[in-house]
């Protein structure tokens, strides 16, 4: 599932806790620094990879070398005004012709692929976690059966099988009380504005906080919806943000927990056979493309054309390959995925995606080997459940079944602008050993479908942010295999190691607990933020 927390969903978190009471008025949240991610502590004073800074002190006048750049997600705006000119073109394919003409298996590929749709271009969006699919698939088998009788052959699946259906059965109940609380909170947000605007005789719902602020009544139904009304308006909820949560855990429970879905009806491939690759069409922008087109801005949007943002990257072409939907990818178009990008060209692929269960592991494990092989780097998102990924899984991940490790992977973590104890985003996965470094996840503005703009968070945003950095030194510096480039970035991060921070997770706290302080080195291999500037000076004295 795509790795990102939305601006909204992050913000209207808040009120999951809160109940139609709230009246707690929390201070206006700091906006970050414009264009933050690409600034640097010494000359900005946040922690920022001082992208601006190594093309302004190293790189200028440089000769640089076009890189390419896979992005395996949920689609791309390819016309987007600040991706347009960055966007892959397969040069051996003739567009619309509905031919193959560099036989490579797929039609009309121009710009990538899509695996999660058909031959008569039809398309995949709302999809069913990976943990549905297996409680649909155990429960056939194990359903009802005690564990007395579950035979010693099938004693590590039922094993399985058992956590499966506590995981399904706990998030399917969670995503419909939510579903249920967002529509109510939506039904009496509207209720309540529309109530004291008509008590107020106002004609404008900017008037209602302050006419609320003093307002008195000794009935306690109005009070109640005082407070509920008074408390969200306070925050800047607004109906649209409301509607989105409706939205997002509608689709929870109608898609994403539907165990009977079946999407594979509609991409026309057998799901069975792993060895399958001509399936898929080539509309890659599909019908959701918001995560892939920010992330694709982060990488490589446009420099200095003076319009929206500066991507990372200054000299690269991104490959649009549309894997993921709104739902679990899986596993057999995630290694497909990776193996169209290796075979077309691509130098890095950027995943910024993640699931909790990969039933086909090996098949991923083969093509992230075939990667490998090629000298292609594959940078990855740790994801957003703030849990230690060396004690829970977030797949696909680097570590094959043989106990070795993929030498060309890079696992990220999200950090934040802020300089203090947050400097780690709240909702990151962090592991001393899974987790590689950490990059800017938070408040980051990219590129959006329709030619506009937006910040998002996730460690989907910081996934790209590496990708970019990895892409400029093979861009300037194109002898570094993907090996030596993982090895730069990881020894030149911005060195914080012994900061004390708050563990991630220190906005999910329940009432009472206390955040837990650790020390940043303890969140990840390198025990910092990358840092293109240092990595950029590296490379550059190693190379002459």
């Amino acid at each position: 599932m795509k790795n990102t927390i939305s601006k909204i969903l992050l913000g209207a978190a808040i009120f999951t806790h809160i109940g139609f009471t709230a009246n707690a008025q929390e201070e206006p949240r700091k906006e970050a620094p414009k264009n933050w991610f690409n600034l640097s502590y010494e000359q900005d004073g946040v922690y920022g990879v001082g992208t601006e800074r190594a093309y302004d002190e190293i790189l200028k006048n440089k000769k640089s070398k076009k890189v390419v750049v896979a992005v395996i997600d949920s689609g791309i705006d390819i016309d987007h005004e600040d991706l347009k000119d960055v966007i892959w073109k397969n040069k051996k394919e003739v567009a619309g012709n509905g031919k193959d003409d560099d036989n490579n298996g797929y039609v009309d590929d121009v710009n990538g692929w899509n695996f999660i749709g058909g031959a008569d271009g039809s398309m995949v969006n709302e999809e069913n976690l990976e943990v549905a699919r297996l409680y649909g698939k155990l429960s056939k088998k194990f359903e009802g059966v005690a564990e007395g009788d579950v035979a010693k052959a099938d004693k590590k699946e039922y094993t399985l099988w058992l956590e499966v259906k506590k995981a399904f059965e706990e998030g399917y109940t969670k995503a419909e009380e939510n579903y249920t609380r967002y529509s109510t909170y939506l039904h009496q947000f509207q209720r309540g504005k529309a109530l004291f605007m008509a008590y107020f005789d106002l004609e404008d719902e900017g008037e209602i906080v302050g006419a609320l602020e003093s307002f008195d009544s000794s009935d306690e139904v109005l009070m109640g919806m005082k407070e509920m009304t008074l408390g969200l308006l306070s925050q800047g909820v607004t109906d649209d943000q409301l509607q989105e949560g409706v939205d997002y855990f509608e689709g929870q429970v109608k898609s994403n927990y539907n165990y009977e879905l079946n999407t594979r009806e509609i991409v026309g491939d057998d799901i069975d056979n792993k060895s399958q690759r001509d399936y898929g069409n080539n509309k890659v922008t599909g019908p959701d493309a918001l995560h892939g087109t920010h992330v694709a801005g982060i990488i490589a949007a446009s420099r200095g054309n003076e319009i929206g943002m500066d991507g990372v990257a200054d000299n690269v072409e991104i490959m649009v390959v549309r894997t993921v939907p709104n739902g679990d990818e899986r596993d057999k178009d995630v290694a497909n995925s990776i193996i169209y990008a290796v075979d077309n060209g691509a130098q890095i692929i950027n995943m910024s995606f993640g699931k909790p269960y990969s039933p086909y592991k090996g098949t991923v494990d083969k093509a992230v080997k075939y990667a490998e092989s090629k000298g292609v780097l594959l940078v990855h998102a740790a994801g957003n459940d703030h849990k230690n990924t060396d004690k829970g899984n977030n797949f696909p991940r680097d570590k094959y079944d043989s106990g070795k490790t993929a030498k060309n992977w890079i696992e990220v973590g999200a950090s934040t602008w802020m300089t203090d104890e947050k400097l780690p985003a709240t909702f990151s996965n962090y592991a001393k050993k899974s987790v590689d470094l950490f990059a800017p996840g938070f408040d980051i503005y990219s590129t959006i479908p329709g030619s506009e703009y937006t910040n998002l968070n996730g460690t989907s945003m910081a996934c790209p942010v590496v990708a970019g950095c990895a892409a400029v030194l093979m861009s300037y510096y194109p002898n570094l295999s993907a090996v030596q480039v993982k090895k730069i970035l990881m020894k030149t991060v911005t060195p914080l190691k012994s900061k004390e921070v708050l563990l991630p997770g220190y906005n999910s706290l329940e009432e009472g607990e206390e955040p837990q302080k650790v020390k940043f080195g303890s969140l990840s291999v390198s025990g910092g933020v990358v840092n293109l500037y240092e990595a950029v000076k590296y490379a550059e004295k190693i190379s002459k």
